[in-house]
């Protein structure tokens, strides 16, 4: 399966349009947890049992791991994800953005080493830095485009005026993503919940797309205005809406786990009270 089949299969079978961020930081673990690299497993594997069920994707973010020397643990994390929710894609953040042989070295690390069935890139660099990617035809790439940090406004947010028509610099890349760069048909964008008028923009400059949206929860994002955004049209691309945060440190106790789980299922449930019934 393509990894826009995968999504499709996913979200399907638990009527979900959520992510599930896996941004594993120590200092907010509850106190039972270690501070070490295994602790960082043995958290997130709790949370992917419990919430397994409710999501159609699992989006590591690989500083969080690499940061404790935890690249071990990122794959037992995976493999742990393969077992226990095969059904659900793996999209794996780390926003890699080089050229040449040092992309394809990148791309091996996503694919082969690590597994995962997509990856976050920044195209800034321009195609070549996309290119090598490619050549794992079957995998998702999430390109980011209008992120939802302040700081995207000092180049996203700026218009182009050798370009025809002065886009601004996310509405050019979106145009490139829907265009003659999505050669797998695997192409996505990340699109930040907190500027819900350029989300509806991209959707509109790229209307099959897949979408990562980032910042509902923790950031701000609202989830009903994010779904009537990113889906006006019942043959609108899939969104893969992420929350990190908001699900992982829902509780401190010993029972952190099912407090994740419970926030999974509210968001999960907002989400789908906000889509279209024709698009549901």
């Amino acid at each position: 399966m393509t990894f826009i089949d995968q999504l499709a299969a996913a979200q399907a079978l638990h009527q979900s349009r959520l992510c599930v961020g896996l941004d594993p930081d120590p200092q907010l673990f509850p106190g039972q947890l270690g501070r070490d690299a295994q602790a960082l497993y043995d958290f997130c594997a709790a949370i992917v049992d419990a919430t397994a069920d409710l999501v159609l994707a699992f989006k590591p973010q690989i500083a969080y791991f690499a940061a404790l020397g935890a690249e071990r643990q990122l794959e037992q994390l995976i493999a742990h994800i393969r077992d226990a929710a095969p059904q659900v894609p793996v999209i794996l953040d780390a926003k890699r953005g080089d050229i040449g042989s040092t992309a394809a070295q990148y791309a091996r690390e996503a694919f082969e080493r690590y597994g995962a069935d997509a990856l976050t890139l920044s195209p800034f660099m321009g195609f070549d830095s996309i290119e090598p990617y490619l050549q794992y035809a079957d995998k998702g790439l999430f390109l980011l485009c209008r992120t939802s940090n302040p700081g995207g406004n000092d180049f996203q947010n700026q218009r182009l005026a050798d370009v025809a028509g002065t886009p601004r610099l996310y509405e050019h890349l979106a145009q490139l993503a829907a265009g003659p760069w999505n050669r797998t048909g695997q192409l996505g964008l990340v699109v930040g919940a907190t500027y819900p008028a350029e989300l509806a923009r991209v959707r509109e400059l790229a209307p099959r797309l897949p979408l990562l949206i980032p910042g509902v929860g923790a950031q701000g994002g609202d989830a009903a205005a994010t779904v009537r955004a990113a889906l006006p049209q019942p043959d609108s691309g899939p969104i893969v809406v992420n929350s990190s945060r908001g699900i992982l440190y829902a509780g401190s106790g010993s029972d952190f786990d099912q407090a994740a789980r419970n926030a999974a299922q509210q968001l999960r449930d907002r989400l789908n009270a906000a889509t279209p019934a024709a698009a549901a």
